[in-house]
């Protein structure tokens, strides 16, 4: 990261990680805007998931579009802001890529993931979607502006963590 304060966090991960949780909390503490991606996905997305089907790029192109113009909103303003996407390929990321958007990627064990998700109630993705999901997944390499937690924390810790890691107070916004 090039030391410029993150003015747009994405919470990353597959399924289960923990990110509208973690993003809340965050939300909670920094004063910021939030947005969950999940609700920007097109119904047809929706029932794909519901289905068991994996999105493919062409499914989630005009759904990271979305999240891509909430972003851009947030940065043009100068409003900051919190908001949840999978983000799981770097093409993914780099379509929501600008100065001042930092990836908090949250990452966890596979059995760990599968068990939060087999506890989840009212959500479109079934756990059957965890596999697929940790296969397209390509971690943020070193040259992206990502900060990489690990979910066997626990929530709060994550976003203490992510606060102090990069140095952000409710009063230094």
């Amino acid at each position: 990261m090039d030391g410029e304060r993150p003015q747009v966090l994405v919470v990353m991960g597959v399924s289960g990680s923990g990110k509208s949780t973690v993003a809340r909390l965050l939300v909670d503490r920094l004063g910021w805007d939030f947005a969950e991606g999940d609700d920007m996905h097109p119904q047809a997305n929706r029932e794909k998931m519901t289905a068991g089907i994996p999105l493919d790029d062409t499914d989630r192109w005009p759904w990271l579009d979305q999240v891509a113009a909430w972003i851009a909103e947030h940065l043009e303003s100068g409003h900051h802001g919190v908001i949840t996407c999978s983000a799981l390929k770097r093409i993914y990321r780099d379509r929501l890529r600008a100065p001042g958007v930092v990836f908090v990627h949250l990452s966890g064990a596979q059995n760990l993931l599968a068990d939060r998700i087999g506890h989840r109630h009212g959500h479109f993705m079934p756990p059957s979607l965890l596999t697929s999901q940790l296969e397209t997944l390509e971690s943020p390499g070193p040259d992206e502006a990502a900060l990489t937690v690990d979910i066997a924390l626990d929530p709060t810790e994550i976003a203490d963590t992510v606060v102090e890691k990069l140095g952000l107070t409710k009063e230094a916004l």
